[in-house]
């Protein structure tokens, strides 16, 4: 895989280093989304502000584009990730809605999606899935072709095989276990 203009893609470990040094990545005990506890909270919304840190990911995601004409994510949590992304590879991109628009068009995205596209969906943090393939209901109902999903960090909590069960392969660019084995 290259990344765009030469750039050099970041290093497993100086992905891991970045969530970790940013906050990212927090130890103790935690209620999840899905009501779930858990040791671990991952917010990669806490690597955003920094430029320096949002643009290491967006050149790790960009690495691992390939053929797909169009980005796509959901808001919030992918929105900065899609636009850096985008902007390292020219790729045009769709936000997500979590909830279609009540009033105007009504849609459930922003962006266009020619029928028949490649999209390549980018998620922060996956944990069983859910929010993925919303966002795979979604671009699939406006005629898009989706078998990828980037993710920053996989759980490893069931995500992996719920999108495998729709014919979409999720790729981390870190997960969990590495995580805890990096733990500072």
């Amino acid at each position: 895989m290259t990344t765009p203009l030469g750039e050099k893609e970041p290093e497993h470990g100086e992905i891991v280093a970045t969530l970790l040094d940013a906050g990212a990545v927090r130890f103790g005990e935690f209620t999840l989304a899905s009501g779930e506890t858990s040791d671990v909270y991952i917010d990669v919304k806490r690597a955003w502000p920094e430029p320096a840190r949002l643009e290491l990911l967006a050149r790790a995601l960009a690495a691992r584009v390939g053929n797909a004409e169009r980005l796509a994510g959901m808001e919030l949590g992918a929105v900065p990730l899609v636009v850096a992304t985008a902007l390292k590879t020219g790729r045009p991109y769709v936000v997500l809605r979590k909830a279609a628009k009540e009033h105007g068009t009504r849609q459930a995205y922003e962006g266009d999606v020619p029928t028949g596209s490649h999209v390549l969906l980018i998620e922060d943090v996956s944990t069983t899935g859910g929010s993925s393939l919303r966002s795979i209901e979604i671009l699939r109902a406006a005629g898009a072709e989706v078998d990828r999903a980037l993710v920053v960090v996989d759980r490893e909590s069931g995500a992996r095989e719920r999108l495998a069960a729709v014919g979409v392969r999720l790729e981390p660019l870190v997960t969990m276990s590495e995580l805890r084995g990096a733990r500072r």
